[in-house]
């Protein structure tokens, strides 16, 4: 098992996309330790996404594992902030100097 992945996420968090993805990453997940996902690429993300996010967070912590966010889209900061749901996570919601 490998103790470190990463991941780029490029669909968009969404309900049409999201079971395909809770059992891809659930997969990804239970082949490491600590999975880091990449959402700079997400385009679209709704509650759908939030809950797979929250979801994968809470699963890491059950079997002792981590699951971190980094490069936060637009579109994935506009769900957190909206939902106040930036505390849960932990992750640094980095505003990339464009913004």
């Amino acid at each position: 098992m490998s103790r470190h992945q990463q991941l780029a996420l490029t669909d968009d968090l969404t309900i049409y996309h999201a079971l395909d993805q809770k059992n891809a990453l659930l997969d990804a997940l239970a082949m490491c330790d600590v999975l880091e996902l990449d959402l700079a690429r997400v385009g679209e993300m709704d509650t759908a996404g939030l809950q797979l996010l929250v979801l994968l967070k809470k699963e890491a912590a059950l079997a002792g594992k981590e699951v971190r966010f980094s490069a936060h889209s637009p579109a994935v900061r506009s769900v957190i902030e909206l939902c106040n749901m930036a505390a849960e996570f932990g992750d640094p919601l980095l505003i990339p100097a464009q913004d």
